[in-house]
């Protein structure tokens, strides 16, 4: 691709110019660094969700069942994964991209060697703990053990693929991340369906094999996803190496200091890499002791509960927060490299691009999705009353949870660790103090509002943060938020109308009918977001110039 840019340097004559690449403005950095990362991630999640439209049928009468216990696994699965992970690939972009703005690109490749080491020893270390340990962390439910052990073989690889994508994200090249993830979500779905289906319809087995060999595809994926960065890392080579050649080298690093400010930086990304798998573990192990204690439901409702909240409703509204996630990892390295340059102005013109980027796309995505629950939840699950309204208002709550993951990842951006990891621990005993009180009274929307109101009151403090100390403009962020919020429940208003005038037209049943509704109503209300946007121009201020190319097409003056 040719991404990367060489600066001016007495080697570069000697190289070859074609592979030289003008410097492209922070914000146009951020906002194609954010487009390549929102569509890996958001076809990813898309896949990631309409795979449930087979698979949940194909479980038959055990469908919530096999759906609580694979969303079980998952969720002690993520901690596992973060902790194998160790945030290094975070860490490992950032400093990479803290070299390269020096000059240093030599530095930076080594640093890439030295982590692959350590994250294969790591992998294999996290792989056997968590195959050990899943009697003891089951619960006491047999059948979960399986599930745990064969999530367990997928962390001998994904450590590798992704501190491979951290290390492209140093160059800002987030292309082969994007496409990494992509592949990998494809080879992993193809196999969990194909799997299920033999072992659903064709054997008729127990639904424990079917969720075993659906959550062992996670390994599957992660070989696919590696393959495509083994293969673009080779592609580059050349390119990479011309630019270690031309590195100032005058930073003399030894290979234990590398290794050592790696595992430091690390540290912040381990803790908020998994903020939001903590706050699923606290859903999970409170969830159901509390309902036995407070409630007459059995194990089986109440497993039916927590999946309709923990896994149905969650699986959708994180195609929403991966556009938060997109956001946040490609905002790291470039605030990073502003950071090191010590431009205080351009540390602060980012962070008001992040916060108003995030603004602009969120708002109606989340507001959009509540809109839209019931055609979009009968779509993937079949119709169920409280499913809807769980999702509904689990869409409200991606709101919270899609601008702390911006927040953290800014403060760490800018050297803030021990800030965002404070604020994080705030917000998180704020979950637990009110989340069982929430659970009794609200059963599965409980865990749901409790953390909406932990993540909020972490966001409010990391606002505030950076109001104090590093002068973002508020009012400038204040009035575009008030126009944006305006302008998507705007939106909502519309979207919600279309899909209620609809349900005199169509079967709110049938999937075929409902999913005619969802495009139906998201084309329109869509179309009234984009049109409000450009009319007042606030796209072309938050996006740049360039959208009014679409304005000249969509012929609004």
């Amino acid at each position: 691709m040719g991404r990367w840019s060489i600066k001016k340097n007495s080697k570069v004559d000697e190289l070859d110019k074609s592979n030289i690449v003008v410097s492209k403005t922070a914000k146009e950095k951020m906002l194609q660094g954010s487009a390549w990362m929102t569509i890996g991630s958001i076809f990813s999640r898309i896949l990631g969700a309409v795979y449930i439209i087979p698979w949940y049928g194909w479980f038959g009468a055990d469908k919530l069942q096999a759906n609580a216990l694979y969303t079980k696994g998952y969720t002690v699965y993520s901690m596992f994964l973060m902790i194998a992970i160790s945030g290094i690939p975070s860490a490992v972009a950032k400093q990479v991209a803290h070299y390269n703005a020096q000059n240093e690109y030599a530095v930076g490749r080594r640093l890439f060697k030295k982590s692959l080491l350590l994250m294969i020893i790591i992998g294999i270390l996290c792989a056997l703990l968590m195959w050990i340990s899943a009697p003891f962390i089951s619960q006491g439910d047999a059948n979960l053990v399986p599930v745990y052990r064969s999530l367990a073989v997928a962390l001998t690889v994904i450590p590798v693929m992704s501190l491979t994508r951290g290390f492209f994200q140093g160059y800002q090249d987030m292309f082969p991340s994007a496409m990494s993830q992509l592949l990998e979500q494809i080879v992993r779905i193809i196999y969990m369906l194909a799997a299920t289906f033999f072992i659903m319809r064709v054997l008729k087995e127990n639904y424990v094999m079917g969720v075993v060999h659906s959550t062992f595809a996670a390994f599957i994926g992660a070989l696919g996803g590696l393959f495509i960065l083994v293969a673009y890392y080779f592609r580059q080579k050349r390119q990479m190496d011309q630019l270690v050649l031309q590195s100032s080298n005058r930073l003399q690093v030894s290979d234990g200091h590398i290794i050592k400010e790696v595992l430091y930086e690390s540290i912040p990304f381990i803790i908020i890499g998994v903020s939001t798998t903590l706050y699923n573990l606290i859903d999970q192990f409170t969830f159901q002791p509390v309902m036995q204690r407070f409630s007459v439901l059995n194990l089986r409702q109440i497993n039916d509960w927590f999946a309709l909240f923990a896994g149905n409703a969650n699986k959708l509204i994180m195609i929403t927060i991966s556009l938060a996630s997109a956001m946040a990892i490609t905002v790291i390295p470039l605030l990073s490299e502003a950071y090191t340059k010590r431009d205080k102005e351009q540390i602060a013109t980012q962070i008001n691009d992040a916060l108003e980027l995030f603004l602009i796309v969120m708002l109606p995505c989340s507001l959009g999705m509540a809109a839209v629950a019931k055609p979009l939840y009968v779509i993937f699950y079949t119709y169920d009353h409280t499913g809807i309204f769980i999702l509904s208002f689990a869409s409200y709550i991606a709101l919270p949870i899609g601008l702390f993951m911006v927040l953290s990842s800014l403060l760490q951006g800018v050297y803030q660790n021990k800030i965002a990891i404070k604020y994080f621990v705030i917000g998180l005993i704020v979950k637990m103090i009110v989340q069982i009180p929430l659970i009794i009274f609200l059963k599965g929307f409980g865990p749901l509002l409790a953390t909406g109101i932990g993540m909020l009151v972490s966001n409010l403090l990391m606002l505030r943060f950076f109001y104090l100390h590093f002068g973002i403009n508020a009012a400038r962020i204040m009035r575009r938020f008030d126009g944006l919020l305006f302008f998507a429940l705007l939106m909502f208003g519309v979207t919600l109308g279309v899909v209620q005038l609809s349900n005199l037209l169509f079967n709110p049943n049938s999937r075929i009918q409902s999913l005619i509704v969802l495009l139906l109503a998201a084309a329109i209300g869509g179309y009234v977001y984009i049109y409000l946007c450009l009319k007042t121009r606030i796209a072309d201020k938050i996006l740049g110039a360039k959208v009014a190319g679409l304005r000249r097409r969509l012929r609004i003056k």
